[in-house]
């Protein structure tokens, strides 16, 4: 069954704010194999001009897809999630997340559509940090795939 597309453009509330801790940081940049020293040490991302050590910029993938979680168990969206896969990610940084952050996301459905009876959905999380700055815009696209002999 095709998603309704009415829902383009309707808007999640906020999640509750996600404290970025420097150990998360630094656990995500080895399993990623990233040994960028602003990652992992302090001093290096002073001197880079950051009060803490910044985040790889991947890293809040975790955060906004979380918050897409919302979207996915709409129960009035109808998205069947056990024949969802990730199409694809982006992210527009307006400056990087920061060990001490408190990140807020806020969830857009910014486009259905239904290919080969594919439904695809786009969702674009805004992130935003305690003071309201926006920090990382998130767009996500997920696709459900059409049943089989649909």
């Amino acid at each position: 069954m095709a998603l309704d597309p009415s829902f383009v453009g309707r808007t999640y509330p906020p999640t509750d704010p996600y404290e970025v801790g420097r150990e998360k940081i630094r656990e995500f940049a080895e399993a990623i194999g990233d040994s960028n020293p602003a990652y992992t040490d302090t001093e290096t991302a002073k001197a880079l001009g950051y009060p803490d050590v910044i985040a790889p910029p991947t890293f809040v993938f975790a955060i906004s897809f979380k918050a897409a979680g919302q979207v996915i168990e709409d129960p009035q969206l109808g998205l069947d999630y056990s024949r969802v896969v990730h199409g694809d990610q982006k992210f527009a940084y307006s400056r990087p997340v920061r060990s001490g952050d408190r990140l807020a996301v806020t969830s857009t459905i910014e486009a259905i559509k239904t290919m080969a009876g594919n439904d695809i959905i786009d969702i674009r999380g805004e992130v935003h940090d305690e003071a309201g700055e926006h920090v990382v815009t998130a767009f996500t696209k997920l696709v459900a795939r059409a049943a089989e002999g649909a």
